[in-house]
């Protein structure tokens, strides 16, 4: 092909792939939240939607796709077209799922391409009141006494709760039952019941419960106390020093959209996280507001691989 003609439909290429971000969007988009309703997950997805939505002028919808801890949700995301329609709100379960699930259906790098972190969050470890521990301390000497027979509840294997109690197993040096389920709402309602003993839960699904008193929580997961609940002390304050672990949530499209689709929506997301009223929102459920770029969200999702499969090997745990 003569140099001249290249050039000219590479103009073309340019021209109508510019064209295209321009235009966008033309029709509603969705996010997929891979978890149940009335999880955190669910409600972080459902608090940006309404105001993403007024700001692209088009309806953004949340499309539940629980199963197999977010793998059912990010599978369709990855086998989705890369036209900025369809859109994935996933937690740092992400970066786990490879060390536990080396058979993946997608490529947890090549398959996404991140737009923009949208929130980060403690853990909220927290008990059924009749649980005979007042502190942290308690805990891990109720633990002691009562090896294999303490139960706390995650959202799911690998999940960011699983990880918190197996890390907390380690450093404390006990050992409490993992009881999976299919998402927090699910969990905390057997918490609350008395089902299980505890879990270490994401603050948006487990804080409305501490706060009506049918949970008692111990402390926060994070290296620092959450403005949310500030008189609740980390776990490294409260008996277990070094211990951190925080949850993120972050949006991302099928890996090969293009990347000025990618800056757009990035742009628009960071709208909506500098919005007094949604960081506000955030907050009082435990939230931090904490948009990024793509690449710093990459740099964060490429870390939190080998991070959490040192964790993994550690803790010799296995998908159940």
């Amino acid at each position: 092909m003569p140099r001249v003609l290249q050039l000219i439909l590479f103009a073309m290429a340019g021209v109508i792939s510019t064209g295209h971000a321009q235009t966008f969007p033309v029709k509603p988009l969705r996010i997929i939240s891979p978890y149940p309703p009335g999880g955190g997950n669910d409600t972080l997805a459902r608090t940006i939607a309404p105001r993403l939505g007024e700001n692209l002028r088009q309806n953004v919808l949340v499309d539940n796709r629980p199963g197999a801890n977010t793998i059912v949700g990010a599978e369709i995301l990855a086998r989705s077209a890369p036209d900025g329609y369809t859109l994935i709100l996933l937690p740092n379960v992400h970066a786990i799922n490879p060390s536990l699930y080396p058979k993946l259906p997608y490529h947890p790098i090549r398959d996404f391409a991140p737009i923009s972190l949208v929130g980060t969050s403690p853990m909220v470890l927290a008990l059924h009141p009749s649980v005979p521990a007042k502190d942290v301390r308690g805990l891990i000497a109720l633990a002691r006494t009562r090896t294999g027979q303490l139960a706390y509840g995650s959202s799911g294997n690998g999940s960011v709760g699983h990880m918190a109690g197996a890390l907390f197993d380690l450093m404390a040096g006990v050992k409490m039952q993992h009881i999976p389920y299919k998402g927090t709402a699910i969990m905390v309602t057997d918490v609350i019941s008395g089902q299980i003993s505890l879990t270490f839960g994401s603050a948006l699904g487990v804080l409305p419960h501490v706060r009506s008193g049918r949970m008692r929580a111990l402390a926060v997961t994070g290296e620092k106390r959450s403005p949310a609940v500030p008189e609740l002390p980390t776990v490294a304050e409260a008996g277990v020093p070094g211990y951190s672990i925080v949850l993120w949530y972050g949006l991302m499209a099928p890996g090969a959209t293009p990347a000025e689709l990618v800056t757009r929506l990035n742009g628009e997301i960071a709208k909506v996280l500098n919005d007094d009223g949604i960081r506000t929102r955030l907050a009082t459920q435990g939230v931090d507001a904490a948009g990024s770029t793509p690449a710093a969200f990459a740099a964060l999702i490429a870390s939190d691989l080998k991070k959490y499969a040192d964790l993994v090997k550690r803790a010799s745990m296995k998908a159940d």
